[in-house]
């Protein structure tokens, strides 16, 4: 029997490529969003997941669609700080994730995958990072209210897990998602590298975060946990990591040998425990 997950927010741009990803992967997709995708790979249900009733309705069976869920990817909220007023943004997303959470608990769906964000690891980065390049070990510094509900969605995870120790969550924190087509203005970038100090340069190829989203759900482990997901690169074309790192945060400690163009946003944990491994590069692209 093929497993079904649903997607919360399928239809954005990282959604399309999870969509898409697992879809090829054999995965039974259904896309639950406010709005179809413009490029519809699997079935779309509208949800308004800020509803705790249509919430639990989309995972547990909706009449002839499906009668059971066995995994959710929850991507769905307002993507980025300051699209929205503060408290409209923390509201949404956090009411999302927690009626998203408690409804796979209620469910009895205990392969939860969701989208951190790399915000939690203190962007923009005007306040050193205690060292170089950042991970997940050292406690969150969220700096604006859509990373304080990123923060408080890993919180709530964890204590779900606490709750049922057969659970698992696991939280991605997501770099700044790039498609193909972004990467025109890659080249730039070298001529002012501050435009892109506030996360280090880094960025996580579409196809990519769709990969890290699939071994996620793949991975045989329980309880919570959160890993980094950016792409093994910087966005800079010439300037390499280390004078990066010299040039901007020079107090701070790099606590290994960089690569030329390696990325500061460490995926370590996430290539050893999730056999993640970046396949993009902007660089095979322009």
């Amino acid at each position: 029997m093929d497993q079904r997950v649903v997607v919360t927010g399928g239809s954005g741009k990282l959604g399309r490529a999870v969509v898409a990803h697992l879809v090829e992967s054999g995965w039974d997709v259904v896309n639950v969003d406010r709005a179809p995708s413009p490029d519809p790979v699997a079935p779309y249900l509208q949800v308004d997941l800020t509803d705790y009733g249509q919430t639990v309705s989309a995972l547990t069976a909706v009449d002839d669609r499906y009668s059971r869920v066995d995994a959710v990817v929850h991507l769905a909220a307002i993507p980025a700080p300051g699209l929205r007023p503060n408290p409209v943004t923390y509201a949404n997303n956090v009411t999302a994730s927690y009626n998203v959470f408690a409804a796979a608990r209620q469910a009895g769906i205990r392969n939860v995958v969701w989208a951190s964000s790399e915000t939690v690891l203190g962007l923009p980065f005007d306040e050193a990072p205690p060292y170089l390049p950042v991970d997940e070990e050292y406690p969150a510094r969220p700096n604006s209210s859509y990373s304080l509900g990123k923060h408080v969605d890993e919180q709530v995870a964890a204590q779900f897990c606490r709750w049922d120790p057969r659970l698992k969550m696991i939280g991605l924190r997501f770099s700044n998602v790039m498609e193909p087509a972004d990467y025109a203005a890659f080249p730039g970038f070298d001529a002012d590298p501050a435009l892109r100090m506030w996360n280090l340069w880094g960025y996580i190829d579409a196809r990519d975060g769709a990969q890290a989203v699939r071994k996620a759900l793949e991975y045989d482990g329980v309880g919570a946990e959160v890993f980094i997901i950016a792409n093994a690169d910087t966005v800079m074309a010439t300037t390499s990591s280390a004078d990066l790192a010299a040039r901007v945060h020079p107090d701070v400690p790099v606590r290994r040998e960089l690569g030329r163009f390696e990325t500061l946003l460490c995926i370590d944990k996430a290539r050893r425990l999730l056999g993640y491994e970046p396949e993009h590069s902007w660089r095979d692209q322009v």
